[in-house]
């Protein structure tokens, strides 16, 4: 056999997809990709619908399928770069489960990587979900790629390939909260190749993105990558301040020379206390963002928590030996 590629998948509650993309990815090493050995690693965070059950079986029936089932569920981060990190192999391909990425992706992907590419993203050039929503998503990629310092990736959601001399950068960060897409542009390899597809729809199943969960990814891009709202506060503030100063000294003039009176009930300063009240409570609310990173990275908690690893997993002298061939490659 060739070298060794692990598509990673992570589930949760996917039970009507994980056995179609099972039979989809071997499809595509049988027919495409026959020179290479292949392992299909399927995370689990704390599926309740059955998922579970499915992967017991492919992984008894299976042995190029393995499985890791997380004692609950630990977010949409944090179990995706886990299972990259614990995968097998030579590189490694990182897929949703719902087919929104197909599979037909992992062909591309490898002549890439075979191309001398270390790190290949898949750039959703089209897609299929609701306009407003990639509209949406568009205006929050420009948003990044302009406040960052960091060479944001555009349509970018962690689809690729990853070689192992990039996992094992991963695996020494030690980020206890770690956001893939901001990593890749920012420590990802020169030689890094970008490849457009169509997003398809799901398969199956219900979508399990919701305004939390955009929120999150919004935020946790923010408050990692730029000082801009912060930068931003802090000017708004500065200028508030210095009118609102000129304001009370002009003010205080006028009416020490009896030019003015004090105005009972006044619309425009009710206003005024209204803007700069609710510019507080948004400012206040960004620095709150920030800290609840800090705090979660600085609390060093483990990424995710295994209960069972299913499958054939390489025994330590055989992955010594991959590692050999790897330093020669």
């Amino acid at each position: 056999m060739g070298e060794l590629i692990t598509v990673m998948i992570p589930c949760y509650n996917e039970a009507l997809n994980v056995i179609p993309m099972h039979d989809a990815v071997m499809e595509q090493f049988t027919k495409y990709l026959p020179g290479y050995d292949y392992r299909i690693l399927f995370i689990d965070n704390h599926s309740t619908d059955g998922t579970r059950d499915k992967l017991r079986v492919l992984c008894a029936s299976d042995c190029h399928t393995q499985a890791i089932l997380n004692s609950r569920n630990f977010g949409q981060f944090n179990s995706p770069y886990y299972g990259m990190c614990q995968a097998e192999g030579d590189c490694v391909i990182s897929m949703c489960c719902d087919f929104q990425d197909p599979p037909s992706l992992i062909p591309r992907l490898v002549r890439e990587w075979e191309r001398g590419h270390d790190v290949v993203c898949a750039i959703k050039a089209s897609s299929e979900e609701n306009g407003i929503l990639r509209w949406l998503r568009s205006i929050y990629y420009k948003l990044i790629h302009e406040m960052s310092s960091v060479d944001q990736i555009e349509h970018f959601t962690g689809t690729g390939l990853y070689d192992r001399s990039f996992i094992e950068v991963m695996k020494r960060l030690d980020d206890p909260q770690p956001f893939l897409r901001g990593i890749v542009a920012e420590l990802g390899p020169a030689n890094r190749k970008d490849i457009p597809y169509e997003q398809a729809e799901r398969r199956a199943g219900k979508t399990h993105n919701n305004f939390s969960s955009l929120y999150d990814a919004a935020m946790l891009s923010f408050t990692s990558y730029t000082k801009a709202p912060m930068r931003i506060a802090t000017l708004i503030g500065v200028f508030a301040s210095v009118v609102s100063l000129c304001v009370a000294i002009i003010y205080f003039v006028m009416k020490m020379l009896n030019w003015a009176t004090f105005p009972a009930g006044s619309i425009p300063v009710l206003l005024a206390v209204l803007v700069l009240g609710s510019l507080q409570l948004t400012f206040i609310g960004i620095l709150g963002e920030y800290v609840l990173t800090i705090n979660s990275r600085t609390l060093r908690r483990p990424l995710v928590i295994e209960e069972e690893r299913l499958g054939e997993w390489m025994i330590a002298a055989e992955r010594e030996q991959r590692g050999e061939k790897e330093k020669v490659r």
